[in-house]
């Protein structure tokens, strides 16, 4: 047998991208860590009753096995995205990836849930670190000629593990206990350690100063925007709720007031001068607001209002994205020669129709009037996502790829929550929380709305959005 050759990322000098062996090899290190990350992300939601029951926690309080990690990546995304910046995204990644296979590790073995929550917090920094990466990873791996290649190739990723993560953790559950869930990851974890070292292209950062006060205020403004816009769904008193949003939009004007006064700021809003950036952030906000809207909505609709089972819910959720992840791959490689207007507009045109068909398809459908609307919406939703991501990576600095990803995540976090909070408010005030054909259909068609509007944005003429 031939021995296969890794080759050393120091070994060559190139400016604009890995030549195409080495770049295979980089990507490879670098996407086991992203669908590990992403994995386990989704995987928990399934062994939540497992947790619960275990444990001897109530199911309130096993949320927080999901929550935890979620708010931690949501905090830490950006503190961590300026820190690729100044020493270089590899170490961070290498970083990420040694904190995730130990909390890994501790997620499988505590006794209590607060030990599991602190591990999943923990967890939560080293898959921060590894989102944070996204873009440099992508701007220092692949020529600029090949970069949406790249991208849909890690929305591909990025969407199947999403999709694989219930039938996986079913899987793992049916054979053996729920601590198996997070010791999986960890000789994946081992080895993309191991490829990443020899494989991922060098990056020593700008060594600029990183500034503690702004990494404080970003976790008290990303902390109680998204408790309160959480609360305003969930029953929280007005007042509470009104409280963390005064207090959100006040650590928020004082984060970016300090930004003015940095040379390199933490939250990048210095690249929202460029106005593809700022309009390819937008067009992703209310993308992602719609895509948090569907992910909640679906399943009571076809649980509570189509009267489908919870197995069969999960079946007919799966076209979504499956046909977001093919789609993104598909797209990457065309946002390399086809402008952003073009396939962005393309891509949420699909999406609002497939919402507003949804929104539309009665109580009584046949499986596959679900089955093709649903993978209407998620293909669009796939087909605007690499391009933008393209969009946003590409007009930004190589040198500024890690405030770019630090944008492009928080604008997902955003975007979801607040479409999360938006079904949350509907269904309260169509059903007074419960679930009805009326009020599952205005959800999906205020989706609709955001990925019109999405769609708008995209579709605006700028003198740099073709890719050059």
């Amino acid at each position: 047998m031939s021995e296969i050759t890794i080759p050393v990322s120091g070994e060559m000098g190139f400016t604009d991208g890995l030549p195409s062996t080495q770049r295979r090899w980089a990507m490879l290190s670098y996407l086991v860590g992203l669908a590990m990350s992403v994995l386990d992300g989704n995987i928990a939601n399934t062994a939540l009753p497992s947790i619960a029951t275990q444990l001897h926690a109530s199911p309130a309080a096993s949320i927080w096995v999901v929550n935890a990690f979620l708010l931690t990546v949501g905090i830490c995304v950006v503190p961590l995205s300026s820190l690729v910046d100044i020493i270089g995204y590899k170490r961070v990644y290498q970083a990420g990836l040694v904190i995730f296979t130990l909390a890994s590790a501790g997620c499988s073995l505590p006794h209590s849930l607060n030990t599991l929550v602190l591990a999943r917090v923990i967890q939560g920094i080293g898959a921060a670190c590894i989102w944070s990466v996204s873009a440099a990873v992508m701007r220092y791996t692949y020529p600029r000629a090949l970069l949406g290649r790249g991208i849909g190739l890690g929305g591909f990723v990025v969407f199947t593990s999403a999709a694989a993560g219930p039938s996986v953790a079913s899987a793992i559950l049916a054979v053996t206990t729920w601590h198996w869930l997070f010791a999986i990851n960890i000789p994946f974890g081992l080895l993309a350690l191991s490829l990443s070292e020899r494989c991922l292209a060098p990056a020593e950062g700008s060594r600029h100063r990183w500034d503690l006060w702004s990494a404080v205020l970003n976790g008290i403004t990303v902390t109680l925007l998204i408790t309160g816009i959480d609360g305003i769904g969930n029953g929280k008193g007005s007042a509470v709720v009104v409280a963390e949003l005064v207090g959100a939009l006040i650590a928020g004007v004082a984060l970016v007031r300090r930004q003015s006064h940095l040379r390199v700021p933490m939250l990048a809003i210095d690249l929202f001068k460029r106005p593809i950036f700022a309009l390819s952030s937008s067009a992703s906000l209310c993308a992602f607001m719609a895509q948090g809207l569907a992910v909640v909505v679906l399943p009571f609709y076809f649980i509570e209002v189509m009267g489908f089972s919870q197995v069969m819910a999960g079946l007919l959720l799966s076209p979504w994205p499956i046909a977001a992840g093919i789609m993104s791959h598909v797209s990457g490689r065309m946002a390399d020669r086809v402008p952003i207007r073009v396939l962005g507009t393309i891509g949420m045109a699909g999406m609002t129709s497939g919402l507003i068909l949804l929104a539309l398809v009665g109580q009584h459908p046949t499986v596959f009037q679900i089955v093709w609307r649903a993978a209407l919406g998620g293909a669009g939703f796939g087909f605007f996502g690499a391009p933008n991501n393209r969009a946003m990576v590409a007009s930004a600095p190589r040198e500024r790829s890690g405030g770019a990803g630090g944008i492009s995540t928080m604008s997902r976090l955003l975007g979801q929550s607040i479409g999360v909070s938006v079904v949350a408010v509907i269904f309260e005030i169509t059903a007074h929380g419960g679930v009805s054909l009326h009020g599952a259909s205005l959800a999906l068609m205020f989706g609709a709305g955001a990925t019109a509007v999405s769609g708008i944005i995209s579709g605006v003429p700028q003198p740099h959005l073709h890719p050059e």
